[in-house]
């Protein structure tokens, strides 16, 4: 039972981590949107392997020498920032031209390659460096962690009741696949929409685009904000 309750946990931190709004899930919508559910998938992989690497690196010590190096820190929020515009100008120009590919020998959009864009992008990813170098860190070192007690109100009235064992291959394992149910969930998700509202494309696409510049103005901004205070 405890075992469950610890992977049950792991699949809802992980989906709590992936299903927010952000440049990845921009990311995995574009390819959903302009190239199909499988386009979309492969991006949402591409993603996932990202936070594989940054798992193994945490696990070697690698994610904690970053920590301890501010301007390392500072250089990679600027070139992810520098990446999410890039990435963005490309979006907005698809999202201009069509939303599928056509069938003939010249198609409208180029072949996807929305599985390696994923990837440099969320190795990139200030958020996801941020969470590794954090919360990443403590979920692989061995102890336990009460889930409930920091509610207000009624925490301390449920103290005890759900605590689950960090560091644990029950947690690891289930956080992993919360990850990979979201990034094949959301594209199959999308395309389904699409079929019904066909107007939901160029509109996903669009704000794909928004996104991704959104995020990536303001991981400049703030980076360049950090080099003036040196």
């Amino acid at each position: 039972m405890y075992l469950l309750v610890t992977l049950a946990a792991g699949i809802v931190f992980g989906l709590a981590l992936a299903a927010p709004p952000g440049p990845m899930n921009a990311v995995i919508a574009e390819e959903s949107v302009l190239r199909g559910r499988a386009a979309g998938v492969r991006a949402g992989l591409g993603a996932a392997t990202a936070d594989a690497i940054f798992f193994v690196l945490a696990y070697l010590g690698v994610v904690s020498v970053v920590r301890s190096v501010p301007r390392l820190q500072t250089a990679m929020i600027a070139v992810g920032g520098g990446l999410m515009c890039y990435f963005a100008v490309g979006t907005a120009r698809d999202a201009r031209t069509s939303f599928r590919p056509t069938s003939g020998t010249d198609p409208m959009i180029e072949e996807g390659k929305g599985f390696r864009k994923a990837l440099v992008l969320a190795l990139t990813n200030p958020f996801q460096v941020l969470f590794w170098l954090t919360v990443g860190i403590g979920m692989l070192r061995p102890g336990e962690l009460d889930i409930l007690a920091p509610l207000p109100v009624v925490g301390d009235g449920l103290a005890g009741a759900l605590v689950v064992e960090t560091g644990s291959p029950a947690l690891l394992s289930g956080f992993f696949l919360g990850v990979l149910s979201w990034v094949t969930l959301f594209p199959v998700s999308l395309v389904a929409a699409e079929k019904r509202i066909q107007a939901i494309g160029p509109v996903i696409a669009v704000g794909s685009a928004v996104v991704l510049g959104g995020f990536g103005l303001y991981f400049l901004y703030n980076a360049a904000t950090t080099v003036l205070t040196w």
